[in-house]
């Protein structure tokens, strides 16, 4: 009989049960704190970031400390909001393909464990902030409640406004990278906050289209769930076409860059428009997910390649 062994055996073999614990434990912090959202986070915050000192005039380098704590402290922030959010929804995350391995669900990590975690990292991440401004401490915190409370625990399991409403925390990192450099908000801080506010209804709804039978079958009553698919689409539209205008308020960054968001905002609008004529709505779905995730990286790195050259 042929010697066959596993990948866990032959990883076992190969660099012992300790090294295996190890990279277990950690990949299962990264998925309690959801670390896909932290990252992609992340970019918004330093664009915010970046930005204040470019419009301010002030240096960078010189203030090194300043983005340290602002880019940690927001970590920590998103970690522990996203931590607390699993250990909330453990009842129904079981019922969903895409959330059904998550470590609250699985065992690794116990409620209170889960729960606990999230608040210390929330409260670290506070306290950075506190050592920037006491305005992007405020958007921090204003950034948790909104998550934690008006989303996660209020609106999400009764209303299909539930994806504009989570949008208001997903749309305050740009917002803290800001204030931490500047604690005024300006008109500039605003547009980033927008972008990022009316960019994320399309996104999630794109999302719930392909998970809806999931959705549905957790009784979460996401707009393609309640309403159908016909209804969807029409939203969406209407939500990718407000981002139109908005670069247009950023035009200090140059014409190179108000070029390049009217042509990612013309490509949206047209594949929007598209997913009233195409036949498989599911399709349809999966292009405008990839699309929006595109969209928000090229538009928010590009906001910061646009100062440098």
């Amino acid at each position: 009989m042929p010697n066959s062994r596993t990948a866990a055996e032959t990883a076992m073999s190969e660099h012992g049960p300790h090294e295996i614990t190890k990279a277990s434990a950690w990949k299962d912090f990264l998925a309690l704190i959801k670390i896909g959202i932290v990252n992609s986070n992340m970019i918004t915050a330093f664009a915010g970031l970046w930005l204040a000192f470019y419009f301010s005039g002030q240096s960078f380098l010189a203030s090194l400390d300043t983005v340290v704590f602002a880019l940690v402290g927001s970590a920590l922030v998103m970690a522990g909001s996203c931590a607390v959010n699993n250990y909330y929804d453990r009842d129904i995350d079981p019922i969903m393909e895409r959330t059904k391995n998550r470590p609250t669900v699985t065992g690794k990590y116990e409620p209170n464990q889960a729960l606990w975690i999230g608040i210390f990292l929330i409260a670290l991440g506070m306290a950075a902030l506190l050592m920037t401004t006491m305005m992007a401490a405020l958007i921090g915190a204003i950034g948790v409640f909104s998550y934690v409370f008006l989303y996660t625990m209020w609106s999400k399991r009764r209303y299909t406004i539930n994806t504009v409403i989570g949008s208001i925390p997903g749309a305050v990192p740009p917002l803290i990278g800001w204030t931490a450099v500047d604690p005024h908000i300006t008109v500039q801080a605003m547009v980033l906050f927008m972008i990022m506010f009316i960019w994320q209804p399309p996104h999630f709804l794109a999302l719930a289209m392909k998970r809806v039978e999931e959705y549905r079958a957790a009784k979460i009553p996401m707009l393609p769930v309640v309403r159908g698919f016909a209804m969807t689409k029409r939203q969406m539209m209407v939500w990718v076409a407000c981002l139109l205008p908005l670069p247009f308020y950023l035009y200090d960054l140059g014409i190179g860059f108000l070029i390049l968001a009217t042509v990612l905002n013309v490509g949206w609008i047209a594949l929007a428009l598209s997913g009233f004529k195409i036949k498989d709505d599911l399709v349809w779905a999966k292009w405008m997910f990839i699309y929006s995730l595109n969209y928000l990286t090229i538009l928010f790195v590009s906001m910061i390649l646009f100062t440098i050259v």
